[in-house]
């Protein structure tokens, strides 16, 4: 399989991988959030989504920090509304 090569698919694949962690880890994620613990709850899934996203992207696009944005926005963003002592 080819690597990706635009920014664009790039996003789109991080957007997809941070998704799919939510999706299948919702209980951890907000147990995460309400404990102020939720990068070291989740480092193993985390990790695993950063090794497929690198896999599937060009280096220079890896260096541009999509998964990780992809992570606060779908992670953190979306789950405002869980009681929290960061906010």
């Amino acid at each position: 399989m080819a690597l990706i090569e635009t920014e664009e698919a790039a996003r789109r694949l991080a957007r997809a991988i941070a998704s799919d962690l939510s999706l299948y880890n919702e209980e951890k994620i907000v147990k995460g959030i309400q404990e102020d613990d939720l990068f070291n709850s989740l480092a193993e899934e985390i990790e695993e989504g950063r090794a497929l996203y690198k896999s599937r992207v060009s280096p220079d696009l890896y260096h541009k920090n999509f998964y990780d944005r992809a992570l606060v926005d779908i992670l953190i963003k979306s789950k405002g509304h869980v009681k929290s002592r960061v906010w």
